[in-house]
This record gives C-alpha cells, sequence and structure tokens, in this order.
C-alpha cells in the first residue's frame, strides 16, 4: 500500500507506459518533445498520474480500523477544512477546496488524522464531487459505525474555470448526512459550526 504522505513506490513498467503515451500526445499537440523545456515532461506527468490516482491503490476503510479505539464519548465530533485536491474524471482537470466532516461515536472513536487520510485517498482518483462526498460518508458510517455522520464538500472546478464557462468564482457544494445528522436539530447544529467556513 502507497505511503499517505509520500509516494514513490512507482511500477517502472507503468511509468515508461505512460511516459510513452505522453510523448504522443505531447507531439499530437504540436509540441517538439525533443527540446530542453519538454524533454522531460512526459516522465514527470506519467509519475504525477501515478501520484496523483495513488488512492486507487489505497484501501480507506484500513486505515480508519487502524487507529479505532473503544470510548465512551458520544457528542460531536467535526474536523472543519480538510484540504482536498482530485482530479474530475470528466476532463482530468484539478478540483480542489476543503472538506468538512463531523461523526457522533457510537462506542469507538478514530485516531484525528485518519478522517483527512480517508478523505486523500478517495481524493486521489478520479472523481466527481458529487461521488467523493459519498464515498468519505459511506466509508466512514460503514467501518466506524458511529450514531451519524455529515460530510460537506466545498471545491473550485478548473473544468469550469479554465474552460466551458470560465467561470472563476463559482463553488460548488455538496453536502452528505447518515444516522442522528438526518435529524434537522443535529444536521443545525453541524452547520452553525462551520457556518464560518461556509460564509
Amino acid at each position: 500500500m502507497a505511503s499517505y504522505t509520500f509516494f514513490e513506490e512507482y511500477n517502472e513498467n507503468v511509468t515508461n507506459d505512460l511516459k510513452t503515451h505522453f510523448s504522443e500526445i505531447l507531439t499530437q499537440l504540436g509540441e517538439d518533445v525533443d527540446r530542453e523545456g519538454i524533454a522531460k515532461t512526459p516522465e514527470r506527468a506519467a509519475k504525477a498520474m501515478q501520484f496523483l490516482t495513488s488512492g486507487n491503490c489505497q484501501d480507506p476503510a484500513e486505515i480508519l480500523k487502524s487507529a479505532m479505539f473503544a470510548e465512551d464519548y458520544h457528542d460531536m465530533v467535526i474536523i472543519k477544512d480538510i484540504e482536498l485536491y482530485s482530479l474530475c474524471e470528466h476532463h482530468m482537470l484539478p478540483f480542489f477546496g476543503k472538506a468538512h466532516i463531523a461523526y457522533i461515536p457510537d462506542g469507538h472513536i478514530v485516531g484525528l488524522s485518519k478522517i483527512p487520510r480517508v478523505v486523500d485517498i478517495f481524493a486521489r482518483r478520479l472523481q466527481v464531487q458529487e461521488r467523493l462526498t459519498h464515498d468519505i460518508l459511506e466509508c466512514i458510517n460503514n467501518t466506524l459505525k458511529p450514531q451519524g455522520v455529515a460530510v460537506v464538500i466545498e471545491a473550485a472546478h478548473l473544468c469550469m474555470m479554465m474552460r466551458g464557462v470560465q467561470k472563476q468564482n463559482s463553488v460548488t457544494t455538496t453536502s452528505g448526512f447518515r444516522g442522528q445528522f438526518e435529524k434537522i436539530e443535529t444536521r443545525d447544529e453541524f452547520l452553525k459550526l462551520i457556518s464560518n467556513d461556509l460564509s
């Protein structure tokens, strides 16, 4: 399994195959793959794509299971402003933003660093924001089995900013709620606590 913090376990065969394809793409785009500024770009791009999709090789549920602790705590736990960077599966352009996640334990808590790790694992796949929100929500809900889970993601999409409609200031917000967070009062408490980030 690839490291969460540092990914350098590149498969040499995959790197070489990707490098060949990136060279062909650059050539088709009219670039000279032998010029100084471009010569190493195919290899760099190959390694970058392996890193940016390294979540395909990781199991987020195992990350959570590695740091679950029995604890008699039954109030809301919120981790706000989790930075995320992902690639849109439609155009393979980045989208980036932050996630706000809460859960209400039911006998077990999880090491706080594991929640951002789960976000990164799912984000380091070709994604759409809607599925990313759902994947994170269901992973935490199914693995930790808390009383409730809430996930809100805000992100800017370069496929909207650099091309297409070219709207540089638009932000997309997605959300998901399970268990106790499906109750209006619990959901409102969570949204109020993160409201400064959503303003």
